[in-house]
């Protein structure tokens, strides 16, 4: 069996080999696997035959034929939980930091789904590759998430998710000096067109709102809590990248380089100092509230910091509190 895939080669996309645009953007695709649908002309551009060696350019659109490979198989393993709340429903778990929610291409073991098969023998089975899951933390967030079940309490708990009534708050450090202790980010979201591995902000992507407030201002750091008013994928970390304030550490969105004014010199070696503190976002979901599907009644729940993290933070309240007796003083 043959999975069938048109791709259109977006407007931003910059010249490169068909087969290598393609071993990156179509699942379980090899190179090798890539050269033979081409040579037996199981793959077109704008209609025709090409060579692996075809240059694509912006707009070509990519028919591909590639064979099915076997369905994975998602096995229970035994890695350590930290299991916040369970009952015969439901369980509130907080995720570390470098876990992967559910298997997927190139991560079918270690993850979040892998843990809980092993820990329980009832979850509810929205997806093969997704059993209990009812919503996702990026892989290097750290903090709350929410397991299902059984199919009822799954879909009672999503209703919420969907209807932005379930409450999620979040900490993280990200750069610069806020101009306003507070505010509201509202900026469309979708793939980016120049990497599909990135999301970015984009006049027809899907409507994403974020609640931020600066709970602690440093010289070139803040440490901040945030609300989503929806859940989109990556939403944080790039509306915050989007505002000229990327988070602390993210390699993806521009957190591990300077982006603040003012660092120069010893302060540039205090930032090397604290990105050797975390190699991730500096992201936490630190509070998750909801209605409990069977009692009715609304439950929340709060996850502390994680190490790498306070590490951090702890950091820049000493050297801040320094900074002011300094002034003191003088």
């Amino acid at each position: 069996m043959k999975n069938h895939y048109e791709i259109v080669i977006p407007a931003g996309q910059t010249k490169e080999r068909l087969d290598v645009y393609l071993t990156h953007h179509v699942e379980n695709a090899t190179r090798t696997k890539v050269q033979d649908a081409i040579d037996s002309g199981e793959i077109l551009v704008n209609g025709r035959d090409a060579k692996a060696s075809y240059k694509v350019n912006p707009l070509d659109v990519i028919s591909v034929h590639l064979d099915q490979p076997d369905p994975p198989t998602v096995e229970a393993e035994a890695i350590a939980l930290s299991v916040v709340y369970e009952d015969e429903y439901l369980l509130v778990i907080d995720k570390p930091a470098g876990m992967v929610t559910h298997p997927a291409y190139k991560n079918y073991s270690g993850t979040l789904v892998n843990a809980l098969m092993h820990h329980t023998a009832t979850l509810s089975q929205p997806h093969p590759m997704r059993p209990g899951i009812v919503h996702r933390l990026d892989k290097d967030t750290s903090g709350l998430l929410v397991v299902a079940k059984d199919e009822t309490t799954h879909q009672l708990l999503s209703k919420q998710f969907a209807a932005k009534t379930s409450e999620r708050e979040y900490n993280a450090i990200a750069w610069g000096v806020f101009k306003e202790p507070q505010g509201i980010i509202d900026a469309p979201l979708g793939r980016s067109k120049r990497d599909r591995k990135k999301v970015a902000v984009m006049d027809d992507g899907k409507h994403a709102v974020t609640e931020y407030t600066v709970l602690e201002q440093f010289d070139y750091l803040a440490f901040i809590r945030l609300k989503l008013r929806t859940g989109r994928t990556h939403q944080i970390r790039v509306h915050l990248a989007h505002i000229h304030h990327p988070i602390f550490g993210d390699p993806t969105y521009g957190g591990r380089e300077i982006v603040a004014g003012g660092v120069d010199g010893k302060k540039k070696a205090e930032v090397k100092n604290l990105l050797e503190l975390i190699d991730r976002q500096a992201l936490h979901a630190r509070t998750l509230g909801f209605v409990h599907p069977m009692t009715k009644e609304f439950v929340r729940f709060e996850a502390p910091l994680p190490a790498d993290f306070m590490a951090v933070l702890e950091t820049l309240r000493a050297r801040h509190e320094s900074s002011q007796c300094l002034c003191r003083a003088k």
